[in-house]
Parts: C-alpha cells; structure tokens; sequence
C-alpha cells in the first residue's frame, strides 16, 4: 500500500524515494599536477571538493567542464566516463575502473593494482597527502526505484550545485567518517552519501538552472502545486483534467496550458509516468500480486496494467520483478 506523511510535498516524495544504493565513497588527496579518470561508472557519480579547486569534464558527453571550488558539488547524472583533474588541460595520470587502477605509463604489473587505502592517509583515501594538496569526495552509486529515478532524468549529465551551510555539513561530516575504519562504516557512508545526495538535489531542483519541471516554480504556483499534490497524494483516484481544473479553480484549458508550460507535459500524462514508477517500485519490493499493484495504482485489473506498464518500461511487469529483486 503507498502511504504518504500528511503535509508530503512533491518534491520531498521523490526525494524520500531516491536512495543510493551499491555505494562506494572516497577520499582523493592529490598535488598538483593531477588527473584521475575514472571508466565504468555507475548511474550517478558525486564529486565534492573539500580543500582546494579541481576541474570535472565528461569524456564521453561534449559538456563543458566545470570547475568545483571548496564545498562545490558535481553531480553526473548518467554512466558517463569522467576525469577529476586540477586542470581540464591536465592529462590522466591513472585510469580508475571500478577498484581497479591502471597507472598510464606504468609497465607491467607496476602500472596496475587495487586502488586501496594508503594506510598512512586512512582507508578508502587515494594519493599523496603531501602539503598543498587538492581534497577531493568522490561518492558513486546507484539509485534504488523508479521513483527515484524520475528525479535524476531531471538532471544534464554534469550539474554543479554551490556551496552551501547545509551541503557543505554533510560533506564535512562524511570527510570526518570516509578516513575511519570501524565496524559498520560501510552503513555510515551509504546514509551519509544519501543525505548529501539528497541535500544536493534539493538545492539543485531550487536552483536558477533546473529545466522543466521545474519544482521550484510549479510546486509555487497555486494552481499546479495543488494539482501535484493531489497526483501524488491519490495516484489511484480516477483523476480527469476537468476535476483537477476545478479544484485549483481554472477553466480545463487554461489549467492544462498552465500545467504543461511548468512541468513539462500534460498532466494526465505525469500521472500515468507517477503511476508506472509507483507500480515499478512496488513490483521490485512488495510481494503483492500484479492485480494488486495493478489496482494500487490505479488500474481496474492487470491487463490494462500491464499493457501500460510494458509501454512505459518496455518489459512486462513479472519479467520486471524476476530482473530487480
């Protein structure tokens, strides 16, 4: 069953579903001249710097690279291969592949290796740690349910989101815990890298440079943060334009003009897209049946259900439980 805290916001509901999972953070402590390239990335890399500047470029995207002061925060929406460099001019000077490194212009078997802790520095920290170098938070994971998942195709493949009190709290919180090596620290990081994931998107989603939708606006306006809310407070409800027209007190065309200028598209189509990520998400961790989740979200029976469902994520929805859990 999908419950919602009263007073929920649209915004808050999809961050409240957009959790890392498969995390793995760490501390990179160079000088330079430096450049790390890291291939093989999972859906969503953050890059924070903690003590000095550093350059992010995409090799794989034709983005401009951006350049991170400390308390900056990168986020790569999207398996793109990326190198964190103290200048965009600055060749790698080793290629990161999952925890495997390769040392460009190493020979042999000295030019590749785990990339450990330098025990010296603390674990799950990479470089030299001598005076005058860059620090650098690198977070990569993956984000848990569909749900979650709308929120990130909101992203460009390289957002930068300024320092700010609170951003920069979490970071230095998970700096403080990414150097220690205690029992359970593994479960520290991953809550800590989801909150500073959240925080960031958070601010991102407020920001100047957020495309449609645009949550900042839409969820300010009167008449389209209500109809949001309602979608999502009763995504199984029968809704029609007409009634959500109504309700923020518009006639049906000027409401559906107003509503597709801020979201992005019409709304019984962000309906039926909330709908498929809630069922999504209920297939992956519930064990109810399909014409339950069918039913959960809207749908009268699972035929309908799954011809939707199958449109939306081009696969049905018992073949989508048996790949995601």
């Amino acid at each position: 069953m999908i419950v919602y805290r009263d007073g929920m916001d649209v915004l808050s509901d999809l961050l409240h579903r957009a959790h890392a999972r498969n995390a793995t953070v760490r501390q990179l402590i160079q000088r330079p001249p430096w450049a790390l390239a890291f291939t093989g990335a999972p859906p969503l890399t953050v890059v924070a710097a903690l003590g000095g500047h550093a350059s992010v470029r995409l090799d794989d995207a034709g983005v401009t690279p951006v350049r991170l002061a400390p308390g900056d925060i990168a986020l790569i929406g999207g398996p793109h291969a990326h190198t964190i460099a103290d200048s965009p001019a600055t060749p790698p000077q080793a290629v990161i592949h999952g925890d495997r490194k390769h040392v460009v212009g190493g020979e042999g078997a000295a030019g590749v290796g785990a990339v450990g802790a330098q025990r010296s520095l603390g674990p799950r920290t990479y470089g030299d740690g001598l005076p005058g170098a860059t620090i650098m938070l690198r977070g990569a994971c993956e984000v848990r349910g569909e749900a979650g998942v709308r929120l990130l195709r909101m992203l460009p493949p390289l957002a930068v989101v300024p320092s700010g009190p609170r951003t920069r709290a979490a970071l230095d919180l998970l700096a403080t815990e990414v150097a220690r090596d205690e029992p359970g620290q593994d479960a520290v990081l991953h809550r800590l890298l989801d909150l500073v994931l959240v925080l960031a998107l958070r601010a991102w989603c407020a920001g100047p440079e957020a495309p449609l939708p645009s949550w900042h606006g839409a969820l300010a306006d009167p008449a389209v943060g209500e109809a949001l809310r309602l979608l999502h407070d009763r995504p199984a409800h029968r809704w029609t334009v007409a009634e959500l027209a109504a309700g923020a007190g518009m006639s049906r065309a000027a409401f559906a003009a107003r509503f597709r200028s801020m979201v992005g598209e019409p709304p019984l189509t962000y309906l039926t897209g909330w709908r498929m990520a809630l069922g999504a998400d209920l297939l992956s961790d519930t064990d109810a049946t399909v014409a339950a989740v069918a039913r959960e979200v809207g749908y009268e029976d699972a035929f309908a259900f799954s011809v939707a469902f199958k449109r939306a994520h081009g696969t049905s929805p018992s073949a989508w439980r048996r790949r995601t859990r």
